[in-house]
This record gives C-alpha cells, structure tokens and sequence, in this order.
C-alpha cells in the first residue's frame, strides 16, 4: 500500500486548508530502496553501481489513485544494488523532496547485470 510523505502532506495541507501556494514539480522521478523510507525520508536509497533515478509519468487520476503510464526502465546495475524492499516518488533527479513511497509486493535483489523494470499499469499510489 502506497503512503504519502510528511513533506507533501505538509504542502497539501497547507494549500488546501490555508491558502499557502504549492507548486507541484512539473517532472516525478521513482526511487529504489533497500529499507523502507518511511513518511519521514529516512530509508536507504540505493547508490552507486550506475544507479540512478528515473522519470515516471502517471495516467489521470481516477477514484483517488493514479498508476504509471509507461514502462519505467532503470541502466543495467554494474555492481549490486542490494535487495529493493521500496520505491519512492521524488521530485528531484537528486536530493530533493520523497512524495510518496511504497513497499515493493515481490522483493528483488539486484546484482551486477541485472535490471529493473516496472512495466506501465503496475506502480500504483493513492490518497484513499
């Protein structure tokens, strides 16, 4: 189950309920973890070996969730990841700001060679 970050509740929040602008990042980038980052962004990101974050587009929102509209491809690892437990949605290639995150359903250590795709339709985030 997808869960939203203290940071973005935060913005919301104070958009919604007191008029303080929040401009939303016109790009979204996902995140791979090794633990999980939790709504404060305390986790562990994955670093190192060619990794690096990657662009993710949603569709619409509909009934309160949005899934990916394309295939996310992360490079090909050249040395091992560790085993990714979480994804996070940031709104920065780098450093940055963790919006929302969630476990992973299967687990999947990444070693050197491998790779990681998530193909469109399967990454799913909700506020409901």
């Amino acid at each position: 189950m997808a869960a939203i970050s203290t940071y973005l509740a935060n913005k919301l929040l104070d958009h919604t309920l007191r008029n303080v602008a929040y401009t939303p990042p016109s790009t979204v980038y996902l995140a791979l973890y090794t633990s999980n980052p939790g709504a404060g962004d305390t986790g562990t990101e994955v670093s190192g070996g060619g990794y690096a974050r990657q662009v993710v587009t949603f569709n619409p929102a509909s009934a309160g969730q949005v899934v990916n509209s394309a295939d996310v491809v992360f490079p090909v690892a050249t040395a091992s990841w560790g085993t990714i437990t979480h994804v996070g949605v940031r709104d920065a290639a780098t450093g940055g700001n963790l919006l929302y995150y969630a476990a992973l359903s299967t687990v999947k250590t990444i070693a050197a060679g491998d790779q990681i795709k998530f193909p469109a339709g399967q990454l799913s985030f909700s506020m409901a």
